[in-house]
């Protein structure tokens, strides 16, 4: 199955209003699924380069994110690509854990 079809069967199979994202590793795939109907394209561990050739690719009103490999040091320049949302996994996957408890007495 194409990506343009495993899209488009999203798509009808989703309710109305309901976003239709699809992950992406190359430019060439963000265009084949936002030419399907893909409603937003997440770039996955694309470097920025390749971000702003994917968005250059993409019809008007489809929104993008970045993802993956996202953190401090290069978060400014994933924005300067004009993706609309960032998403940095170390947020949630590096932080250290606290082991605390709640004890209620009556």
């Amino acid at each position: 199955m194409t990506l343009q079809e495993i899209v488009m069967k999203a798509k009808n199979a989703a309710p109305a209003g309901i976003v239709v994202e699809v992950e992406v590793t190359t430019p060439q795939e963000a265009e084949e699924a936002a030419l399907a109907g893909a409603t937003m394209i997440m770039f996955d561990n694309m470097d920025p380069d390749e971000m702003r050739r994917a968005i250059n690719l993409l019809p008007e009103g489809v929104r993008t994110e970045a993802s993956g490999g996202i953190n401090l040091e290069n978060v400014r320049a994933a924005a300067m690509t004009g993706v609309d949302i960032i998403s940095i996994g170390a947020l949630t996957h590096s932080v250290k854990a606290l082991d605390i408890s709640l004890e209620l007495e009556f």
